[in-house]
C-alpha cells in the first residue's frame, strides 16, 4: 500500500532494518552516505536500490532536511553504482516514488536504478 510521505520516519521500515543489518541484502555498494543492493523483485535485468544512511521518508523529506554533504554524497553514490555496473553506456533509468500518487511503498527514500536492457518509454502511452 502506498505511503504518506508527510508521516514521520518509521525506524521499523524494511530499509532501516537492512541498514542496521537486521535483514540481509545482497549489497553491491556501501560508503558513509549510502548503501546499494539488488532488489528482491527485480523489474529489469539490473535493478538496484540505493538508499541514504539517514532517516528520510522521501525525496521531498531528503531535499528539505539533509545537509549539503549528505545530498552530494548520496547523489555521488548513485552515480558510482551506475558506473560500477557499466550502465552509463548504453544507458539506465533512475526512479524515486514519492507518496501515494507516486506509488511509494517503503517510507525510506530509495532510488531504483534499472538497466542492462532497453527499458522503453517511461510511461505507457
Amino acid at each position: 500500500m502506498p505511503i504518506d510521505p508527510t508521516l514521520p520516519y518509521d525506524d521499523q521500515n524494511i530499509f532501516a532494518k537492512i541498514l542496521r543489518g537486521e535483514i540481509p541484502s545482497k549489497r553491491v555498494y556501501e560508503d558513509e552516505w549510502a548503501i546499494a543492493f539488488h532488489d528482491i523483485n527485480p523489474q529489469a535485468e539490473i535493478h538496484i536500490l540505493v538508499i541514504p544512511r539517514g532517516s528520510y521518508v522521501s525525496w521531498d523529506d531528503f531535499s528539505a532536511k539533509a545537509s549539503d554533504e549528505e545530498i552530494g554524497g548520496f547523489i555521488r553514490a548513485v552515480g558510482n553504482v551506475a558506473r560500477e555496473h557499466d550502465l552509463v553506456q548504453p544507458g539506465y533509468r533512475l526512479l524515486a516514488n514519492v507518496g501515494r500518487h507516486g506509488g511509494q511503498e517503503v517510507p525510506h527514500l530509495h532510488i531504483h536504478l534499472f538497466g542492462g536492457q532497453f527499458l522503453g518509454p517511461m510511461i505507457a502511452r
